[in-house]
């Protein structure tokens, strides 16, 4: 073969990574990401909430780290998985100095984390002021820092705990956020007002996707937001009657779905316009909440118990204590603790996820069976 033609069959091989057969996709050419940056709320929270303001209490952490590990889950979060999955370590948060090690990445979500900043009154109510903005600022900063010190001292023993600087490139990014934003808009505005505020959050999404962008970030792995409707939580609060139409076929608060589903659409037609805006980027369009709704429509087809059924915490009627506190139901001192088996359970404390609901979704979604293009994560730095 002529050296010419053996340089465009080589172009060919490097382009045709994958090869789709019916619905199954078949990952030929993983990109292996170096890294991992992810951005988010308290979904994908590996411990930066925790450290930055109280810290996790038993019983999160029981069922894989038997210890409270800044998740609010019994184990790992979805992140958690993403990470094995791909062949890196958990992520570290940047927030948490202690035992930290950023070489393949770094955490910038926290609990209560918002695309748009909130006002000081939402951080009484659990609404963290690391917005999407300022994670990505803590990036920056990260990104600049650790390669200054990365390059100080060649030898040094402590850099083996930094990112390389080559690496920011060709590292995958993730989102996961956009929950809370429409939760602080159920709480304050009405229906029509929140729909109205909902381009500005999402051109705000899209900001800190192109500041990334112009940073050298290239490959993106972009999570919608999920049914909020079908909170466990949410469910509890539930009474009949109800108003005709209140609740969809699953039972789930339909106005609250109806919310998150124009959310999805909005931030797929933003993504779809900044493949156009940043040429030399790769952005997967992941439809979690397609992912979860599924999870929670076929749940003891699973092996789960219903959706509505939480692991951990007190939730009776009018009568709330929140998992892993105490509190006093009709006179008597209570501990709301955990339930004795987390994998039957898809909710852990009625708002966020167990261990076993996150692995399910986990293996749902990284085949690319949810995504946009219906690419797997391993894939995820081609662009099609």
């Amino acid at each position: 073969m002529e050296p010419k033609a053996r340089f465009f069959f080589a172009c060919f091989l490097a382009t045709w990574v994958l090869k789709i057969e019916g619905e199954e996709v078949i990952d030929v050419s993983p990109c292996d990401f170096p890294a991992i940056y992810n951005f988010g709320d308290s979904n994908s929270d590996t411990g930066g909430g925790s450290a930055a303001f109280y810290p996790m209490a038993p019983p999160c952490g029981e069922t894989f780290f038997h210890r409270p590990a800044g998740r609010g889950c019994d184990g790992r979060l979805l992140i958690d998985f993403i990470a094995k999955h791909l062949g890196l370590p958990y992520l570290s948060p940047y927030l948490d100095s202690i035992g930290a090690n950023f070489r393949h990445g770094a955490n910038f979500a926290t609990g209560g984390s918002t695309i748009r900043r909130q006002n000081e009154s939402f951080f009484l109510n659990g609404v963290s002021p690391f917005s999407l903005d300022i994670q990505v600022a803590q990036f920056t900063q990260f990104k600049s820092r650790t390669g200054w010190f990365y390059n100080q001292d060649k030898k040094s023993s402590n850099r083996s705990n930094l990112p390389r600087p080559e690496d920011f490139s060709k590292a995958l990014y993730i989102f996961d956020i956009g929950q809370n934003d429409l939760a602080a808009g159920f709480r304050t505005m009405t229906n029509e007002k929140l729909k109205a505020e909902i381009p500005d959050i999402i051109n705000q999404f899209a900001t800190a996707i192109q500041n990334l962008y112009q940073q050298g970030a290239r490959a993106f792995w972009i999570h919608n937001t999920g049914p909020i409707g079908c909170l466990a939580v949410t469910l509890h609060y539930l009474h009949d009657p109800l108003p005709t139409g209140y609740v969809d076929h699953l039972g789930c608060v339909k106005f609250q779905n109806d919310m998150a589903r124009e959310f999805n659409r909005q931030l797929k037609l933003r993504v779809n316009d900044l493949r156009e805006e940043l040429p030399l980027a790769t952005l997967t369009y992941v439809d979690l909440y397609a992912a979860k709704y599924e999870l929670l429509a076929n749940a003891k087809q699973q092996g789960f118990l219903d959706k509505a059924s939480i692991c951990c915490g007190y939730h009776e009627d009018n009568d709330h204590v929140w998992c892993g506190n105490k509190g006093k139901i009709n006179g008597s001192e209570i501990y709301a603790g955990s339930c004795e088996d987390p994998s039957l359970y898809i909710s852990w404390d009625g708002v966020h996820y167990t261990e076993a609901a996150n692995r399910w979704i986990a293996n749902d979604i990284r085949n690319g069976t949810f995504s946009e293009p219906q690419v797997p994560i391993t894939n995820a730095c081609y662009r099609h």
